[in-house]
């Protein structure tokens, strides 16, 4: 029974304390002299126990990048605010790791240049960089690479090294805007499958933000789904598919059975989109 695989989640969970909280959040951008603001985000409540690995889904506008933005510090709510292990968050830190969908590296640096970034940058002795951006390369899979500029670089190690060099910082939550939309099938499928091989060993707690549904489903122990914009959630579903998981899950029932709920959720909001245009 689908009851089996999909239940919904209260905003607030009691099972474990919030690591993040997200609490009124709204956001409204002016739209000219005159004219009504466009209101982007509705007033938003989310609550992210430690390790949770959230995938924020939803058509394209609806705000999931915003909001995003807004817990990484990067834009400020227009109302509400977002608290991070009981701190308000104001701006953007080093115990948020951000991973953009664009290849954010520094051309002029190398993998491990990169890697070690952050690092350098809170005075990080030297040795234990060097130790910290060695354990990241292996774990990524770019042994061999350390020396090579990103322009040497397929996207996919464009993206390997951007995410070791979030997760180097050791951030209490990492935040993922949808970093494999620029890759080819097969490569975004590899992705995935790091990504989630990293999550199973480490437990950091995620926000992956994303449009595609099987990666929502399969990265994710809850997918929040949003609306069309004016954005708010409409839905919070547990995904209970067993860890580890491996791609070929994305063909079993239980898998099938919650694409087939949130194709039916996304397209009703993108179905609501079209005809306010």
């Amino acid at each position: 029974m689908i009851d089996q695989i999909i239940n919904t989640v209260p905003a607030f969970s009691t099972k474990a304390p919030a690591k993040l909280l997200v609490e009124g959040v709204s956001r409204q951008f002016s739209s000219g002299r005159g004219r009504a603001p466009i209101r982007a985000l509705e007033p938003t409540d989310l609550a992210i126990s430690e390790n949770d690995f959230i995938t924020i889904l939803g058509p394209s506008g609806c705000g999931k990048s915003t909001l995003l933005r807004i817990v990484a510090g990067l834009a400020k709510p227009t109302a509400g605010r977002v608290l991070l292990g009981g701190r308000p968050v104001t701006g953007p830190g080093p115990d948020r790791g951000m991973v953009f969908q664009s290849y954010t590296l520094f051309p002029w640096l190398t993998v491990a240049e990169n890697i070690a970034f952050g690092l350098r940058e809170r005075g990080t002795p030297a040795k234990r960089r060097s130790e910290i951006v060695s354990a990241f390369v292996s774990k990524v899979g770019l042994s061999g690479f350390e020396s090579h500029y990103p322009m040497q670089l397929s996207g996919g190690m464009q993206q390997r090294t951007a995410i070791a060099r979030a997760l180097a910082n050791d951030p209490e939550i990492l935040l993922l805007d949808e970093p494999f939309g620029a890759l080819d099938n097969q490569t975004r499928g590899l992705m995935q499958e790091l990504l989630l091989g990293i999550w199973e060993r480490e437990r950091k707690t995620v926000i992956f933000v994303t449009h595609d549904i099987e990666e929502a489903i399969f990265m994710a122990s809850r997918v929040i789904v949003m609306t069309a914009r004016p954005g708010r959630i409409k839905a919070d579903i547990a995904v209970n598919l067993p860890h580890p998981r491996h791609y070929t899950i994305k063909t079993s029932p239980e898998f099938l059975r919650l694409k087939e709920q949130l194709t039916e959720e996304i397209r009703a909001e993108a179905v609501m989109a079209a005809l306010e245009h």
